[in-house]
């Protein structure tokens, strides 16, 4: 092996090292400049930095059979290794106080150089809440800011697919070994992603979806972007951990609201109450970044557009009952005064229409 494949498989063997977490070998780093240098390091030196008996041991022998795995890896069309003392690791990243030691990568690593934007959120969004963060996804793609997501279901999946759908860039940090994606159906999506933009990990491959994986996941997620925007969000949600580690790294905070009745945004509306940004519109976010430049211009809607299906007054009084949050056909009828049969059909008509989503129980929330 040259000098440079010998450093490689130093710093993969120490990410692969069992017992030794990201904390553990920024200290490691503080003595050692190098990961050559740490496994070169003895047993008591070693002890001396901090490091228990099985972490030390661990060292001590290290998964090379793996290791080898991971640079035949690297050697694929468009995949990529980078450590914490490469010139192009991220930037933002690094000044995290747990940056990870390395980042598989997969895709153009040239997008790592631009501003990004994380959009996270609830996996069990409402109708409302998928459309809005696919509009925002593609939007802030549209005007040149990369988008960064966990590739997530939700709010996740439909932040990246906004993106790509304007030919935009996303990055996807992933919680597993680039070598499989999870969920598995957003295999498409992945590879969609990939195609312009980037799909990263800090995981080893063969890794799986582990619980305890995800919330690593978030600092990096966070830590990649300028700002993070949450867009629906329980109250006990990883997206709110993602929300709060970006506030101790920095970041921009920026929170979608929503009504009080829908559980689902009880998470966005404490973190405005606790200081983040009220977001409306994507000119909310640009303001906030006074270096970004975009690289188009969003048309803002035309009022006096007229939709090719104009509602009449029973229509536009089903709608007015209608709220964000999901309502019962009960609920319509007692407050609209119509018959259920009335109401029924004219809901059946606005879903088709795209005015009104169905939700579980049968019921209904508007979306626009």
């Amino acid at each position: 092996m040259t000098e440079t494949e010998n450093g490689l498989s130093a710093w993969l063997a120490l990410n692969r090292a069992p017992h030794l977490g990201p904390r553990s070998i920024q200290r490691l780093l503080e003595y050692y400049p190098s990961a050559i240098e740490i496994f070169a390091a003895s047993a008591s030196e070693l002890a001396a930095c901090g490091l228990n008996s099985r972490q030390v041991e661990s060292l001590s022998a290290p998964d090379w059979a793996s290791v080898e795995i991971d640079l035949r890896w690297q050697e694929q069309a468009r995949a990529q290794i980078c450590v914490l003392s490469d010139a192009a690791y991220p930037t933002l990243l690094r000044q995290i106080t747990d940056p990870p030691p390395l980042l598989y990568l997969f895709g153009d690593p040239e997008v790592l150089r631009c501003q990004q934007i994380a959009i996270v959120g609830s996996r069990t969004p409402t109708p409302m809440g998928r459309e809005t963060a696919h509009e925002f996804g593609a939007q802030l793609a549209a005007l040149g800011l990369v988008v960064t997501s966990g590739l997530a279901h939700g709010i996740d999946a439909a932040a990246h697919q906004g993106a790509v759908s304007v030919g935009g860039r996303s990055i996807a940090v992933t919680g597993t070994g680039l070598d499989r994606v999870y969920p598995a159906r957003h295999r498409e999506l992945a590879h969609e992603i990939a195609e312009n933009g980037l799909l990263i990990s800090e995981f080893p491959l063969g890794s799986p979806p582990r619980p305890g994986n995800f919330p690593r996941r978030n600092r990096i997620i966070s830590g990649l972007a300028q700002g993070v925007l949450v867009v629906e969000a329980a109250l006990r949600s990883g997206s709110l951990i993602t929300a709060r580690l970006a506030l101790e790294q920095g970041r921009e905070v920026f929170a979608v609201p929503g009504s009080i009745r829908n559980s689902q945004a009880k998470g966005c509306n404490t973190l405005i109450r606790e200081g983040a940004k009220l977001v409306e519109s994507v000119q909310d976010i640009i303001v906030e970044l006074p270096d970004f430049v975009a690289q188009g211009a969003l048309e803002p809607p035309d009022d006096n557009l007229v939709t090719e299906f104009e509602l009449d007054g029973d229509y536009c009084k089903v709608l007015e009952n209608v709220g964000y949050e999901p309502t019962s056909v009960d609920k319509v009828v007692e407050r609209s005064g119509l018959t259920v049969d009335a109401v029924c059909s004219m809901l059946l008509v606005l879903e088709l229409q795209g005015y009104v989503a169905t939700m579980s129980g049968g019921r209904y929330c508007l979306i626009r």
